[in-house]
C-alpha cells in the first residue's frame, strides 16, 4: 500500500476482504480517505459497512487484502491504531449508572491519561459538546441528542486522530441531529477524519467523499459532486427532468407508460425523471392529463439518491447475471 504512504492518506483499504465461513461479507473492498475528510460509507443493512469499520479499527482481522489506518496495519499494528482512533458506535454504549463526568473520567482512564492532562481534555470535549451544566446527571437520564453527545466527547477524550462513527445520528431528533453534525464539522475544521456510516443521503451529501457499499461490495467512491455526474447513473442520450402538477401521485403512474421515460419517482411533492434526451417536454406535459399551465418542467443535476439506486440496480442485475 505504498501509495497510501505517499499520499498522505489517513485510511487505505486495498482488496480488503472478510469471510464468515461460506459467507462473503466484504468483498475485494479498495478505497482512501484523506486527511481531515468526512468520508460517508453508505449501505443498506447487512451490506458489510460495519464489518469494514471493525478490520479499519484493528477489532476484527481481514481474510484477504490489507488495510491501513494513519500508516499503520490493520491487520499487524493493531493496537497502535485503537491508541490513536476514536470510536462512537450506533447504540449507546457507555455505562448508564454513571454521571457525565465519571464516564469521561473512566474512558479518559482508559486510554492512559494522568490527572493533569485528562482534565485538560475534559475541559476541552466539554467544551466543545457544551456539556458542562450536564456533569454530575447520570448518562442513563440524558436524552437521545446529549447521549449522542456524552458518546462523542468521550470518543474524542484522548485527542484521536481518525474518529469512526457507525451511524451516530441513528434514533435522535432533527435539532440533535444537526448539532452533531455542526461538531462534526467542527472537528474536521481542527483536522480530525472522520468514517462516517449513514443512511441519510441529506448526511451523504454533507461529506467530503462517500463509498456505496452493496452485497459486501464498494460499488462506487468518490467526491459527491463526481458521484452526480457519472455517465452510468445518467447515460449519454438522457437527462434528467424535475415536474411539479396537481395530482403528482397519480400522474406518476402515467408517465412511467411513456416510452422513453427510463425511470420515474417521487421527491417531496415533485417528480423526478430519467428520459430519453428525444423526449420532448411538451409530450410529457400532455401524458400527465393536467391543464398545461399548471405542469412545470426543468432540467437538474442526479442526485446522489439518484447514483445509490441507479448503480444498486445494476448491481443487483450483474449478480443475478452471473448466478
Amino acid at each position: 500500500m505504498s501509495s497510501a504512504a505517499s499520499n498522505g492518506a489517513a485510511i487505505a483499504a486495498e482488496g480488503l476482504t472478510r469471510r464468515f465461513g461460506a459467507l462473503l461479507a466484504v468483498d475485494d473492498v479498495s478505497f482512501e480517505v484523506p486527511r481531515a475528510a468526512i468520508y460517508g460509507f453508505l449501505g443498506p443493512n447487512g451490506s458489510g459497512k460495519s464489518t469494514v469499520i471493525r478490520m479499519l479499527c484493528g477489532v476484527l482481522r481481514p481474510s484477504g487484502g490489507c488495510g491501513r489506518v494513519l500508516g499503520y496495519d490493520v491487520a499487524r499494528e493493531a493496537e497502535a491504531i485503537k491508541r490513536r482512533i476514536g470510536y462512537m458506535s450506533q447504540k449507546f454504549s457507555l455505562y448508564s449508572d454513571l454521571s457525565v463526568e465519571e464516564n469521561l473520567d473512566f474512558y479518559g482512564r482508559i486510554y492512559g491519561l494522568r490527572r493533569e492532562r485528562l482534565e485538560q481534555r475534559k475541559e476541552a470535549v466539554l467544551g466543545l459538546v457544551d456539556m458542562r451544566a450536564h456533569l454530575a446527571q447520570l448518562a442513563g437520564t440524558l436524552s437521545g441528542g446529549w447521549k449522542q453527545r456524552l458518546a462523542l466527547a468521550c470518543a474524542l477524550i484522548h485527542e484521536p486522530e481518525v474518529l469512526f462513527l457507525d451511524e451516530p445520528t441513528a434514533g435522535i431528533d432533527p435539532v440533535a441531529r444537526r448539532e452533531l453534525w455542526d461538531l462534526l464539522f467542527e472537528l474536521a475544521g481542527r483536522g480530525v477524519t472522520l468514517f462516517v456510516t449513514t443512511h441519510y443521503m441529506d448526511e451523504a451529501a454533507r461529506c467530503t467523499h462517500v463509498g456505496y457499499i452493496y452485497l459486501g461490495r464498494l460499488i462506487v467512491g468518490g467526491r459527491t459532486e463526481a458521484l452526480r455526474q457519472l455517465e452510468q447513473v445518467t447515460p449519454a442520450g438522457t437527462r434528467r427532468l424535475e415536474m411539479t402538477c396537481p395530482e403528482s401521485t397519480a400522474v406518476l403512474g402515467r408517465l412511467k407508460k411513456v416510452p422513453g421515460v427510463r425511470d420515474a419517482t417521487l421527491f417531496g411533492e415533485a417528480l423526478h425523471l430519467l428520459v430519453d434526451e428525444s423526449l420532448r417536454e411538451a409530450e410529457l406535459t400532455a401524458a400527465t392529463g393536467q391543464p398545461a399551465a399548471q405542469v412545470e418542467v426543468r432540467p437538474i443535476a442526479a442526485t446522489l439518491e439518484d447514483v445509490f439506486v441507479t448503480l444498486s440496480r445494476q448491481e443487483a442485475a450483474r449478480k443475478r447475471g452471473r448466478s
